[in-house]
């Protein structure tokens, strides 16, 4: 589903896989105290780090993913106008009603992506694959080192279709989720 704004040039927000950045965990930090700071009046707020960039070693997109959740999906509406303030755009058209996206940097907004956030229900099925997925890779080197292989693989053939990109990943991410036990 496309979140492409006008302007948008997907020449300018091309997918690049970079080596692991041992500042990222630090940046992640520092993000997510600027999320508290501008959401704390909101019940129930919880962040957490995933994706590629909070695997140690795992070359990644140079881009933050973070999960936020709320107490209640009725308060995602008043969530959108805080996190422009912070330089997040809402992909109004990503996703679905359970997932909605938010992106800094984007290219008409910015130079290029530097965080995404994906606002999901807490506790919920989608949340937790997220997270048990980043931490098998964490604690599953070789696995780390095939999804690494992949993503290189994938950038290069949609370096300007992150729809394609994404896609492309869900054969492998759902071969791995059928590998950990459920908990």
């Amino acid at each position: 589903m496309s979140t492409r704004p006008p302007g948008y040039d997907p020449q300018k927000d091309r997918i690049e896989i970079v080596p692991y950045d041992a500042h990222w965990p630090g940046l992640f930090l520092d993000e997510k105290n600027l999320l508290q700071e501008a959401l704390q009046s909101f019940p129930g707020l919880v962040i957490e780090h995933c994706g590629s960039t909070a695997v140690a070693n795992l070359s990644a997109k140079p881009i933050l993913d973070m999960l936020l959740a709320v107490e209640s999906r009725d308060l995602w509406p008043s969530l959108v106008q805080p996190l422009e303030k912070l330089g997040y755009v809402h992909g109004k058209n990503a996703f679905d009603e359970f997932h909605w996206f938010f992106v800094k940097g984007m290219p008409p907004y910015g130079e290029r992506r530097t965080h995404q956030i994906h606002l999901m229900e807490y506790p919920s099925p989608r949340w937790k694959q997220h997270v048990v997925f980043r931490d098998y890779l964490r604690s599953h080197p070789e696995e780390a080192g095939r999804y690494e292989s992949l993503k290189r693989e994938l950038a290069l053939k949609f370096s300007i279709d992150r729809e394609a990109y994404t896609e492309a990943k869900a054969e492998f991410i759902q071969a791995v989720l059928k590998k950990i036990p459920e908990g």
